[in-house]
């Protein structure tokens, strides 16, 4: 995210980070890296660096009404199966550390939950496009080890994060008037009604199909923009997402179009990707952006950057065609 959480004092971080990992923090430094969660660089005494995550679960939410304990359970699951692949010797995970009482995640407030990772020196990515055939090969090297750990996590049930938000913003152009977005997203959504219809029955649909693949470990985000270039090798980041499902979760964008990823990964598992549980995928990203885009339109806003930001991406998806 780009701004920090206006209700999340530093010196709150900064105490928490203390007793839950033992770590005196010298300094924050707020980074404004990705688009989900925020981060900070924190330094200690001497040359101790490390890397804050603190995730908003309201955002994590499947609807308005979920108590927040069940994201923060999502989310600690996740954070536990990277940190236990990690554990395994695959140590592309770029795992957050254990805390004190050897949990990955600690609840910072009833809103937020915090993550402590080792800093990581090494090239970052943007969000998008492979740079490289190689890197493209790389990743995929990585999520066929992935794909055969024998790592629990939670499966993959796939409901959609703010469904309820995501249907009702169909029904009316009119809405509260809770910030600069939330009447121009509303008039755009009942504009699209069929076409956002229409991709929530096809993806229903997919799911009753998807039910029947093999489950395996899968990151769930492995574009670009969640790697790095280390001395040692490439690392996959940001494993908030880890579940168990079908590996098409982890290859619908990874292909370049020409079939030669899948068809490599294949060869190298024994498994054939089904077209039909990677299009379930492919649309899936698109309701969650959808989705969580309109969930925070539809409570207060300001117009911050990251505001600016998510009116960005609901126009990239429905102000052109499909």
């Amino acid at each position: 995210m780009f701004t920090p959480p206006e209700d999340l004092p530093a010196t709150t971080l900064a105490a928490e980070i203390g007793r839950g990992w033992g770590v005196e923090a010298g300094s924050l430094v707020y980074r404004p890296v990705g688009f989900g969660s925020h981060h900070w660089e924190v330094r200690g005494d001497g040359d101790g660096r490390w890397f804050a995550t603190v995730d908003d679960l309201e955002q994590k939410r499947r609807s308005r009404d979920e108590p927040l304990d069940e994201p923060f359970g999502r989310l600690a699951s996740a954070l536990a199966a990277a940190r236990a692949l990690h554990d395994q010797g695959h140590h592309f995970a770029a795992a957050p550390l254990p805390a004190r009482d050897g949990r990955p995640l600690i609840r910072l407030t009833p809103r937020y939950g915090l993550a402590l990772y080792p800093y990581i020196d090494g090239e970052s990515f943007a969000w998008g496009e492979f740079p490289t055939p190689e890197h493209r090969r790389a990743v995929l090297g990585l999520l066929v080890s992935l794909h055969g750990a024998p790592v629990q996590a939670r499966a993959d049930d796939f409901a959609l994060l703010h469904r309820d938000q995501l249907e009702a913003s169909l029904l009316s152009p009119d809405a509260e008037d809770v910030g600069p977005y939330a009447r121009p997203a509303a008039r755009l959504m009942t504009a699209n009604a069929a076409r956002v219809t229409g991709m929530l029955a096809r993806y229903d649909e997919l799911a009753r199909r998807a039910r029947t693949r093999p489950a395996v470990l899968t990151h769930g985000e492995p574009h670009p923009g969640n790697t790095m270039r280390t001395a040692d090798g490439f690392v996959l980041i940001d494993w908030e997402t880890a579940l168990l499902a079908p590996p098409e979760r982890d290859l619908w964008a990874l292909d370049p179009g020409d079939g030669s990823i899948l068809t490599a990964y294949a060869t190298a598992t024994g498994v054939t990707p089904d077209p039909a549980v990677m299009e379930l995928y492919q649309i899936r990203w698109t309701l969650t952006d959808l989705a969580i885009c309109v969930a925070g339109f539809r409570a207060p806003h300001t117009g911050t950057r990251d505001d600016a930001e998510s009116w960005r991406i609901l126009l990239g998806y429905l102000d052109q065609p499909w």
